[in-house]
């Protein structure tokens, strides 16, 4: 009796197996189907696909490098310029013998040593006064450096304020606070930030910014901090 329901059990599994096959079967001649029936619409997708990679490894190879190659020679004079204290002439943007910071900017936006140009071209832009266009230059710049995005928003918020537009300047100066692992940059930021919203008499947000220093980086305050809080009392 063992021995016939071993041989059941193995007539059971060959059952098993061949309706395996089967179903093997019936799916590898679906796929043909498919592949028959599809084939040039799935040559066209591969070829995109194909024409896609090698595009982007092109792009990258024989576009972008040469770019920046070409975004740093042009940097690099503008900074010159701006080290022989000739900030016109850094500047520049007036002419495509001498793009400058402006100019590298606007030709090079894509690269990194563009967005730097803008930034450098806001901070000029910035001491001549012309507010509007040094923001509005600085909002162009990206980095992952988080102590440069500090730098950046603080720049920002100080062209608001050029503007009298000191509420926003508050906002930036806050993202300026909170955007770097740096501590001095955080609590230098975060003072500057406590100051103006002083200025504006909104003194609950300029205690919490200068409580924050009294708490975490009186190091850097020397005590000043205590006097700031203070004034949020009576000023």
């Amino acid at each position: 009796m063992a021995k016939l329901g071993k041989n059941a059990q193995n007539e059971q599994e060959g059952k098993e197996t061949v309706e395996f096959f089967k179903d093997l079967d019936r799916e590898a001649l679906n796929t043909e189907r498919f592949l028959e029936k599809y084939s040039k619409p799935l040559g066209i997708v591969f070829g995109v696909l194909v024409l896609g990679v090698l595009g982007f490894f092109g792009y990258k190879q024989f576009v972008v490098a040469p770019k920046n190659v070409e975004a740093v020679k042009s940097f690099l004079a503008a900074q010159k310029n701006l080290n022989e204290n000739k900030e016109k002439e850094a500047l520049g943007g007036k002419s495509a013998a001498n793009p400058g910071f402006i100019g590298t900017a606007n030709e090079y936006s894509g690269t990194s040593i563009g967005q730097l140009s803008a930034y450098n071209a806001g901070l000029l832009k910035f001491k001549e006064g012309k507010f509007q266009e040094a923001y509005d230059l600085l909002d162009k710049f990206s980095s992952d450096n988080k102590t440069l995005v500090a730098m950046k928003y603080g720049a920002m918020a100080d062209a608001k304020s050029g503007l009298n537009k000191n509420d926003e300047a508050l906002s930036l100066l806050d993202k300026a606070a909170t955007a770097s692992d740096d501590p001095y940059t955080t609590y230098f930021f975060t003072r500057k930030a406590g100051i103006v919203a002083l200025g504006l008499k909104k003194n609950a947000e300029a205690k919490k910014y200068f409580s924050a220093i009294d708490e975490k980086y009186q190091d850097y305050d020397n005590g000043m901090s205590d006097s700031y809080i203070e004034m949020t009392k009576y000023y």
